[in-house]
């Protein structure tokens, strides 16, 4: 492996030197092993100029360690990764530490000190050159190549417009204006997070190594990186939860198992189809290699002991000897499986807060808050970062003080998961000590039980919680939590470390609970089909909407959380009635004013005509490319490969014209409603 090699985590200096024309990177028999624990092993992996590749993998199975050895932060026990000597890696890990003692837009400037120590060398070599007089000699050609060098390098990193390319990424991702000069330290680890990923991506590596980068972004946030990442130059190897994001920026999927790496060219839910195919594939190909051994076998034993057949059944030995034996991989249907338990019936009504405010040093979080929750009703709580979300669900735990009445029910028994619970376990004690803590009664004998219905099963239970991955530990958290049977659940972002089936697990018992239920999350999959009312969180007080998270994008008169937030929405008033939305007279329009109307009403109409007729063209085309992938036949793997890479590519081009239509009708919707 090189001895050199810069890893932008945290932004360093190393010497400039040629960059390769196409960069790319391999790793060749890369294994970790703990003792006689193995990882994964035998890991063959190349990454091509601009790829976007999704790294998949059941929690545990090695997808951090693997961007940490990549990163070269970690050690693999064998193998080798290698790449060109300017090989540029930006790396974005789950937790990392933060420089509170600058301003945002300092330390966003720091992903450009490649920028300022470059333009150092230009001025040092533009010096030397004008005091030297040997100009045919080898050092001054030498001289002329590093100062070229350093001036294309600038070029590249766009020294003119540094200070535009930090705003304009640090307000795509969430930050307004005034947060620019404000402290680091004034911000919670989630947003510093992204001050971390806004230096990666100035600093335009030719590999981005992001784990979970979703984690701690809003909406709107997720879809500005989706669409920066889409168009940046860097190729992407990225470990997410989020099916929707994996599956719009992705175009390549890898899943790492113990005993092998599976590569597929498409995005993961494309993957997952292939997945299951080559699964059944694999099965028929083991039933009749065992029929053949089976077969084989029975002649040996036939012939073994008669002299004149002997060296026939010999040779038979031999072929099954030299047999590749197929091996078949065992599915990976494991998931988290439980129900919450059956709680005592809390009273009627659950919360009632009225005028409820919270301020932090003189800056008010929110005001006149006025809700009432009911027994068995499911909310979700949402709005923008910073708005208080968190903070609101503390006040009522008691965790916080605040101004106005807050009062819980009669036996209201409240049980939370906080965003950092699973940081909050003792990382010394065991999966099972962490049980053993805190479990009374009759519950302890079946903690076993319990902790193999969250995938920890065997030595497992064993293990120290500080040796355990971010999903592992979440999964512990969201276990303890289930050893009281709590009637009201707050849970804030419970998915950030769930895989996709666990999460898809989790939603189901959530829609199972007989008790009361308010979440937090930004996981629009998770929160859909899952909640009664949503509660935006503004600094005004709480709007309610009736329904899940789909209705309240659509009231809001968005197709993304963009729209949403730009949106001017009807007002509407808590009170313990009922929500009455505040009503204004329309003022009578004048001719021209109409006309101007009828105008825009026309070509709102258009947009929505022309929408639906792009998705009758683009479906069209994916029920062609569905027809040929059925006739081509199984053995003519390349070209089933190329067929389900186009396939993605026209399924994304239907879900585009989708959002087009969407977006075309949510408008003229609007424009009917206040019109």
């Amino acid at each position: 492996m090189p001895k050199e090699r810069e890893v932008m985590c945290l932004p360093f200096f190393v010497p400039f030197r040629e960059r390769p024309l196409h960069p790319m990177l391999n790793l060749s028999s890369v294994g970790v092993h703990f003792g006689q624990r193995t990882l994964f092993e035998q890991v063959d992996l190349f990454i091509g100029k601009r790829e976007r590749i999704g790294l998949v993998g059941r929690n545990g199975a090695g997808k951090s360690t693997l961007l940490k050895i990549i990163a070269g932060l970690q050690t693999p026990s064998e193998g080798q990764v290698s790449y060109p000597n300017d090989y540029r890696i930006g790396y974005l890990p789950q937790e990392m530490d933060h420089n509170e003692d600058r301003t945002v837009l300092e330390e966003a400037s720091s992903a450009f000190e490649e920028l300022q120590r470059l333009e150092g060398v230009v001025e040092r070599i533009s010096k030397e050159l004008g005091e030297r007089t040997d100009y045919e000699t080898l050092e001054y050609h030498r001289l002329i190549e590093q100062l070229t060098e350093a001036n294309e390098r600038l070029d590249v990193l766009g020294g003119s417009t540094m200070e535009e390319q930090v705003q304009r990424i640090l307000q795509g991702l969430g930050f307004t204006a005034e947060d620019m000069h404000r402290m680091m330290g004034e911000f919670s680890g989630g947003w510093q997070m992204r001050v971390e990923l806004a230096k990666l991506l100035l600093q335009n590596p030719d590999l981005l190594l992001l784990d979970e980068p979703t984690n701690h972004l809003d909406i709107e946030s997720i879809q500005w990186l989706e669409t920066f990442l889409q168009n940046s130059s860097s190729a992407i190897l990225l470990i997410s939860h989020d099916r929707a994001f994996l599956d719009n920026l992705t175009t390549r999927t890898v899943e790492i198992t113990p005993i092998k790496l599976y590569d597929f060219k498409a995005s993961y839910s494309k993957y997952q189809i292939w997945r299951e195919e080559e699964r059944e594939r694999q099965e028929q190909a083991y039933k009749n290699q065992q029929k053949y051994i089976e077969d084989t076998e029975q002649l040996i034993n036939k012939f073994r002991a008669k002299k004149n057949k002997a060296a026939f059944a010999q040779s038979l030995i031999k072929k099954l000897d030299k047999l590749d034996r197929i091996e078949v991989d065992a599915a990976d249907n494991a998931s988290i499986r439980f129900r919450f338990p059956p709680a005592a019936r809390a009273g009627k009504v659950v919360i009632e807060a009225e005028g409820v405010s919270k301020s932090f040093d003189g800056k008010e979080v929110f005001h006149g808050v006025d809700l009432i929750l009911a027994r068995q009703e499911k909310v979700a709580l949402v709005g923008k970062n910073g708005a208080g979300k968190t903070t609101f669900t503390r006040i009522i735990l008691g965790l916080e003080q605040a101004q106005g009445d807050l009062k819980l029910g009669h036996n209201v028994d409240i049980g939370y998961y906080a965003q950092n619970q699973a940081e909050e376990l003792d990382g010394n004690l065991t999966v099972l000590e962490t049980l053993e803590e805190v479990a009374v009664g009759d519950v302890r004998k079946n903690l076993r039980g319990l902790l193999g219905s969250f995938l920890f099963s065997g030595e497992d239970v064993d293990k120290k919680v500080k040796v355990l991955s971010g999903g592992e530990k979440a999964r512990l958290a969201m276990c303890k939590l289930l050893l009281h049977p709590y009637n009201f659940l707050i849970l804030d972002e419970p998915t950030n470390h769930l895989d996709i089936k666990s999460k898809e697990v989790l939603k189901q018992a959530l829609k199972a609970y007989d008790g009361t239920l308010m979440v937090v999350s930004h996981d629009r999959d998770f929160l859909a089909d899952m909640t009664d009312l949503v509660y935006e969180v503004t600094p005004t007080g709480l709007q309610q909407y009736i329904g899940d998270i789909r209705h309240f994008l659509h009231e809001k008169h968005a197709a993304s959380i963009r729209a949403y937030e730009a949106g001017n929405a009807k007002k509407v008033h808590l009170t313990k009635d009922k929500p009455k939305p505040v009503e204004t007279a329309k003022p009578e329009l004048s001719y021209k004013e109409r006309k101007a109307l009828e105008k825009e009403e026309r070509t709102l109409r258009n947009r929505v005509s022309k929408a639906e007729s792009l998705i009758a063209e683009r479906e069209a085309a994916v029920e062609k490319l569905n027809e040929q992938i059925a006739q081509t036949a199984p053995e003519e793997r390349g070209t089933i490969t190329d067929l389900a890479y186009q396939y993605e590519q026209a399924q994304h081009a239907v879900q585009q014209a989708m959002e087009q239509w969407e977006a075309a009708t949510l408008a003229l919707e609007a424009f009917e409603r206040h019109s």
